[in-house]
């Protein structure tokens, strides 16, 4: 089986580089989904509340037969429950819903500058972090100024920051500041929700190497540092997306692929996205 690199957090936890998302699937197919991505040799499943999937994703690792040490689930704090005590709340329905005693990494899923104090929300991740039920704390979708507030106002740095990151959207800034502070960047929609396949430049490097236009796209993103979590039911394209570890690309190719960048995003703008329901 693939070795999948670690990524070493901020305070010592390890962290797969290559995880699997759960986004969008099904909640009635996540068990199922899961548990073949492990049969493919995943051990990191990205989830959140807002997903609606995270029983599914607790069902899989509690009939996986893999020892709870061998998996790493991630999960997001829903958008309603910014306030202390709702958050708090809400962590302890995602474990029930997840049937864990302790998770690897909550994060705060979106900043929502407009409609609460993240500082607030963050304070109760720390608490939470405090009482050894998860063993790492983070943020999602933050951009460098909400960062700077947490890091003004809080004892703990973000172990974790998940930004939306592709060859469209390359997120330089952000990934930059995240460096500076010891803070992992964390990819989602690697591929632009299938975008960027049809690059001309992606399929040329693509043909060369004798692999497909997403393994060299989630080869970049290996290759840049990030931790990136592709997501797919499809067993055939979820063993494509995990065989990025057998080749690698020319600082040529990573460059090439980088100069792709547009600010083109297929999700919100987190400066201006305000959702809470």
């Amino acid at each position: 089986m693939t070795d999948v690199p670690d990524i070493t957090l901020n305070n010592g936890v390890t962290i797969p580089q290559l995880g699997f998302g759960t986004f969008q699937i099904n909640p009635d197919e996540t068990r199922d989904a899961v548990l073949a991505a492990f049969e493919v040799g995943y051990r990191h499943i990205d989830t959140a509340e807002m997903y609606g999937n995270e029983r599914g994703v607790g069902d899989a690792v509690a009939e996986s037969g893999l020892d709870r040490d061998e998996v790493f689930v991630t999960s997001k704090l829903n958008n309603s429950f910014h306030a202390r005590d709702d958050a708090l709340k809400a962590f302890d329905q995602t474990m029930d819903d997840l049937r864990l005693d302790r998770l690897d990494l909550f994060l705060i899923h979106w900043p929502l500058p407009q409609v609460g104090d993240f500082v607030e929300t963050w304070r109760a991740l720390e608490e939470i972090y405090a009482s050894g039920r998860c063993r790492a704390i983070g943020v999602s979708n933050f951009q460098p100024p909400h960062l700077r507030r947490l890091l003004e106002s809080t004892e703990t740095v973000p172990a974790v920051n998940q930004i939306e990151v592709h060859p469209y959207l390359t997120q330089d800034t952000v990934r930059a500041y995240d460096r500076e502070h010891g803070i992992a960047t964390e990819a989602w929609s690697p591929i632009a929700k299938g975008n960027v396949l049809s690059d001309p430049v992606i399929k040329q490097i693509a043909d060369r190497l004798g692999r497909t236009p997403a393994q060299v796209t989630l080869r970049w993103h290996v290759q840049r540092g990030d931790i990136v979590f592709p997501k797919s039911s499809s067993p055939e394209r979820m063993r494509e997306n995990f065989d990025v570890f057998g080749f690698e690309l020319t600082p040529a190719d990573v460059e090439a692929i980088s100069a792709l960048n547009r600010d083109e995003r297929t999700g919100p703008d987190p400066d201006t996205f305000n959702f809470a329901g």
